[in-house]
């Protein structure tokens, strides 16, 4: 480890986690700081953890998903847990041209009826008749992800500063990983904060095997489950960098959703509420961006689990290639 390149990531987001393990794999030094007390304390910490890089490309340009494919690969072999299950997109019947639409923009997917989706989902089995699936994608959960990713930094005999008054010194390191967002607007033209929201509930009666998209022609909403009975229910991203907490329209359009998808929902205990601002570029592409001795990753949208292993990649050959 003599001659290994010390680095400092700053960031503990999904970006900054899996740049720093990404790093100390390929024999880095890595510090990792975050001064928010913890790992995730922005907006990863909102995050679906959905792996779709079949269904992203219903409104992402074609570059998420090619690179992307193999990112359920990555996730599966570094932390525990993830559930290779596919994803399930559904329209209520007043909106089931939408599910025509959105097979026009993707691909990788199989028709389902009725009978095929209760088989796929037991509980949905009858409220649905068309839907597609995406058997190739997978689903994590962001939260218990991090915290393993953390566990791997540390294994690889990497440290995490999370107080600020303890903050390290990027003077004394070779290299310097930015992953903080929008804590760098002054530095990245262009970055702006794009709105997400989500729930989590608890609903025993309900039991999903996979992230399930409901699509409205304005606001599509993704159910994902997580364990014990537990769903975050979040919607995509809206062009807004209000940080306030969420409204009572938008509180009731997630709840709706979730009730259309089974009435069992209505009962459900809301366990949690959450606003984040995640960093985007006017191209809604991730950017890893290198200014002297500093890389940037940044810009991650709502692409963070699924683009973050390409884009710490990327940053690892600029750290190595320059240091080979």
């Amino acid at each position: 480890m003599q001659g290994s390149p010390r680095i400092l990531v700053k960031g503990a987001g999904v970006a900054g986690m899996t740049a720093a393990v990404t790093l100390a794999e390929r024999g880095g030094r890595v510090t990792l700081y975050d001064p928010g007390g913890r790992v995730g304390a922005g907006a990863s910490w909102f995050a679906g953890g959905m792996l779709a890089p079949w269904c992203e490309a219903e409104s992402a340009p074609a570059e998420v998903t090619a690179q992307s494919v193999d990112s359920v690969d990555w996730w599966a072999a570094h932390v525990p847990d993830v559930v290779r299950a596919g994803s399930l997109v559904l329209a209520p019947p007043r909106d089931v041209g939408e599910v025509a639409r959105f097979g026009r923009r993707t691909s990788h997917f199989e028709t389902v009826d009725g009978a095929r989706i209760g088989a796929l989902e037991p509980d949905l089995a009858g409220r649905f008749h068309k839907g597609l699936f995406f058997a190739d994608e997978g689903h994590v959960d962001p939260r218990k992800a991090l915290v393993a990713l953390l566990d791997s930094l540390k294994s690889f005999g990497g440290q995490a500063v999370f107080t600020a008054d303890q903050a390290p010194d990027p003077a004394e390191f070779d290299w310097v990983v930015d992953c903080t967002a929008l804590n760098v607007r002054d530095k990245l033209e262009g970055l702006r904060g794009m709105r997400g929201e989500m729930l989590l509930l608890r609903c025993p009666d309900v039991t999903l095997h996979r992230p399930v998209r409901m699509l409205h022609p304005r606001i599509p909403i993704y159910i994902v489950p997580r364990e014990g009975h537990v769903f975050m229910v979040g919607a995509t991203m809206i062009e807004s960098e209000n940080a306030g907490g969420m409204t009572v329209r938008s509180i009731t359009e997630l709840l709706n959703a979730a009730w259309v998808l089974h009435p069992a929902f209505a009962e459900a205990e809301i366990l949690e509420m959450g606003t984040g601002l995640r960093p985007s570029f006017p191209d809604n592409m991730p950017r890893v961006i290198q200014k002297g001795r500093t890389v940037y990753i940044n810009g991650m949208y709502r692409h963070g689990f699924l683009l973050s292993p390409a884009r710490a990649r990327e940053a690892a050959d600029i750290v190595f290639g320059a240091n080979s």
